[in-house]
């Protein structure tokens, strides 16, 4: 790693205060830039915008996406942007580099129905960590919180007489989102059982207050959550591609569908611009015509 690439993620880290996944995608993409020029013998310092093109052309012949490309070219604008600011370079060649369009890939989300059944065969369970399942189950989709957040979800910010949590969102942002009665109940009831059993097997030094815990009583990681989502789908018979970005997308879709204005799930969501949040206005169009398509006898073509 060289000194500029080195001082502008301590910069992304330190002062836009981004979270280390987001710090980790950046060093991947200007790795992946540097290893081409490198391999081209040119000087980062010194490019062209036909160098760039030359970079693009070569990712996407090499296996990128569009998606993916315009996600590295937007990492690369940032850096180059910060080079020119600190005066690495005196000429910003990403300047006037249009991002190449991509393909529109709308977030998936389940019926309401999905996610009753969901729910209904969870709750029969009787293994030792259903209770902590079902918590979880419940808290993604009646919050809408990412991943990341549950993960770190802690007992002090967990405000039960209210129904409300305080969550740490992408750039340490803060935010209240409320939760439903059932999930409520969930929570309590994993918290007062399985949660204190789990953490009655650990040295007192090792406790933690994180809420949710793995089989061993330690704070869950993405990859740990991602992977009892699978567990809860195989345990429950159901082939939905279970994940939580799933029950999040469901969590805003149905919001939407049920006539939630907005800007009130932008707020909810965590959502820095309002652009972002408007993607759901297109699933409800898609499952709208979806339903025309298949219920609305002339809409077939005979």
């Amino acid at each position: 790693m060289n000194k500029t690439e080195q001082d502008f993620l301590e910069y992304l880290k330190y002062e836009r205060n981004y979270s280390l996944n987001t710090v980790s995608s950046y060093k991947q993409d200007i790795d992946c830039f540097n290893d081409f020029n490198f391999a081209q013998s040119r000087d980062y310092l010194k490019l062209t915008k036909q160098d760039i093109r030359d970079f693009e052309t070569f990712r996407i012949t090499n296996g990128d996406s569009k998606r993916s490309l315009s996600r590295r070219i937007s990492s690369l604008r940032h850096y180059y942007k910060f080079l020119l600011k600190k005066k690495y370079i005196d000429d910003n060649p990403f300047l006037g580099i249009d991002s190449i369009k991509k393909e529109i890939r709308y977030p998936e989300a389940l019926y309401y129905s999905q996610i009753v059944e969901l729910f209904d065969r969870n709750s029969e369970r009787k293994d030792a960590l259903a209770s902590r399942d079902q918590a979880l189950l419940e808290l993604l989709y009646s919050s809408g919180m990412r991943c990341s957040e549950v993960v770190n979800l802690k007992t002090i910010d967990i405000d039960f007489p209210s129904k409300t949590i305080r969550v740490f969102g992408k750039g340490r942002k803060e935010r209240m989102v409320p939760f439903s009665d059932s999930c409520k109940t969930a929570m309590i009831k994993y918290a007062k059982v399985l949660r204190e059993n789990l953490l009655s097997t650990l040295p007192v030094d090792q406790k933690t207050n994180y809420f949710f815990l793995n089989s061993r009583g330690k704070k869950l990681t993405n990859r740990g959550l991602e992977y009892i989502l699978h567990q809860i789908e195989e345990k429950n018979g159901m082939n939905i591609g279970l994940h939580p970005h799933l029950l999040r997308h469901s969590f805003a879709t149905h919001l939407l569908e049920n006539g939630a204005d907005l800007r009130s799930i932008q707020m909810l969501l965590g959502h820095e611009s309002i652009n972002t949040t408007q993607v759901y206005t297109n699933i409800t169009k898609e499952t709208m015509k979806k339903e025309y398509n298949q219920f609305f006898p002339r809409a077939k073509k005979k």
